[in-house]
């Protein structure tokens, strides 16, 4: 198996990207100015100059020994080609984690319903109880009332 240091045209993972005196992980830079001689195209790791003192950091390691411009044409589309799967892994690996995180959020918003409606139904149960409670001894005390006044009258007549 190649790794991306045998491969000229390879990106290398952040995670073996070397470090610069700052502490930081190294930025993937490709050279643009014409000096010095042959290294334009080439690509370099620099410090990504976020220190807290706003200082600028010199830290610069070169990659390539021929400046990508060199390269044929397949092998330059063939890096191209790698290059967009690399990031279409990525995607897909973002929207994995993605669905995996709102199947989560799914299931707990499924939960919290169901939470819900268990309360819903104990307060609408809670309720009628009350309304019963209410209802039978009003509904029972004017019986009573009934039965006495029919037995008062009885009694006077």
């Amino acid at each position: 198996m190649s790794t991306w240091r045998d491969d000229p045209n390879a990106i290398p993972p952040w995670n073996e990207r070397p470090k610069c005196h700052c502490g930081f992980r190294t930025w993937l830079q490709v050279w643009t100015d014409p000096l010095p001689q042959g290294k334009k195209g080439c690509r370099f790791f620099k410090c990504p100059d976020i220190d807290d003192d706003f200082k600028a950091c010199t830290f610069m390691q070169w990659i390539d020994t021929r400046p990508l411009g060199r390269v044929s044409l397949k092998e330059e589309q063939e890096r191209r080609v790698r290059q967009q799967q690399i990031r279409l892994k990525s995607k897909e690996d973002e929207l994995k984690r993605r669905r995996a995180e709102l199947g989560q959020r799914e299931a707990a918003l499924k939960i919290q319903e169901e939470q819900f409606q268990a309360r819903e139904a104990q307060f609408k149960r809670e309720a009628d109880e009350q309304k019963n409670r209410y209802k039978e001894p009003a509904q029972s005390s004017t019986t009573d009332e009934r039965n006495k006044k029919g037995k008062f009258l009885r009694f006077t007549q």
